[in-house]
């Protein structure tokens, strides 16, 4: 992130999210597979979400009929079936009628635990022809199947080499927010002015945490610790670093867990109640052992074998309900 907040921007060009399709001036070929990266919580999923938005009010890209956002949080789940195009299609979006100009968008390629093999794949070029999931996401990609679809990925930096650089026509990055953008995201998030100011001037004062805040989800936190913080009577030190802030985080989320459901009782952040160091134990390994296997998304089953009651962690903890995004998806399962 420190090396992305240096670049030069000499040699690369800024480009509106509805405009990632359109040729630059002096471009001739046409732009059909776009590879769009960017570190974790940057904004990726949110650039798909309003791209998609726009093309849905009529605001741009009109001439594509029909844009179908596919996650591979979900696409992990149908893994080792066999699907033609067409029923993939009609899996994920039932009421869908018919494939025309088409922009497929597969969204957090780092989230896939499908093994995508460009080499030594079958080709499929029938939209009605059965295959696994994996075979037909690299025959979309690569341009055998359904060759007049446009094609949007969006991935983590570290997992888009998986996508042979011969299938991508033009490589987009999300950097997040600029420097101006750090202090307008605090200023416009508190009506205390004065708040907004210390809670600038603190994350200036800290080299990590500033070059930190470009990721829009880490402004987010810093602002929920710094202003529980600043507006308590709390005293010690603010944090200075990313460990120091993420265990605060955890502190301020169990701390507003007991003010919602045990009455209010004012409790020092520190004092912890075994049923907290449990959860927190819980989660930690839930942390630790993907972090092992490389997995960056968990399941309910995940949750489960780690010991943690998803309904209950959910309900009853500041953790579970603003840290974890529960998303109900195909197949009724929860991600």
């Amino acid at each position: 992130m420190e090396t992305a907040s240096k670049k030069e921007t000499l040699h690369e060009t800024p480009i509106k999210c509805q405009d990632i399709f359109k040729a630059l001036p002096d471009q001739q070929t046409l732009i059909r597979a776009v590879l769009t990266n960017g570190v974790a919580g940057v904004g990726k999923t949110f650039s798909v979400q309003k791209f998609t938005l726009d093309w849905a009010e009529g605001l741009g890209n009109q001439d594509v009929s029909l844009v179908i956002p596919l996650s591979f949080r979900e696409l992990n789940l149908i893994k080792g079936e066999q699907y033609s195009l067409l029923r993939l299609l009609h899996v994920f979006h039932p009421t869908l009628q018919k494939v025309t100009a088409v922009l497929l968008i597969f969204d957090g390629l780092d989230e896939s635990r499908l093994s995508l093999d460009f080499r030594n794949n079958e080709v499929v070029a029938d939209v009605s022809q059965q295959s696994s999931v994996n075979v037909l996401l690299t025959n979309l990609i690569r341009g055998k199947l359904l060759p007049s679809a446009l094609v949007w990925i969006t991935s983590r930096p570290a997992a888009a080499n998986q996508i042979p650089p011969e299938c991508v026509d033009r490589v987009t990055e999300v950097r997040g927010f600029t420097d101006a953008q750090k202090e307008e995201y605090f200023r416009r998030r508190s009506s205390d002015e004065d708040l907004s100011s210390r809670i600038i001037s603190h994350i200036k004062s800290s080299r990590s945490l500033h070059i930190t805040c470009l990721i829009p989800v880490f402004c987010w936190i810093t602002a929920a610790v710094l202003d529980h913080m600043l507006t308590t009577d709390q005293r010690g030190e603010l944090p200075q670093t990313l460990t120091d802030m993420y265990s605060h985080f955890l502190l301020v989320q169990t701390k507003r867990k007991k003010q919602k459901y045990e009455a209010g009782h004012e409790t020092s952040p520190q004092q912890l109640t075994e049923a907290d160091r449990e959860l927190l134990l819980k989660l930690g390994r839930l942390a630790f052992e993907h972090l092992e296997k490389g997995d960056i998304m968990f399941y309910q089953e995940d949750l489960q074998r780690c010991g943690l009651d998803v309904n209950e962690a959910l309900v009853h903890s500041g953790v579970g309900t603003e840290i974890f995004k529960r998303e109900s998806v195909i197949f009724q399962k929860t991600v």
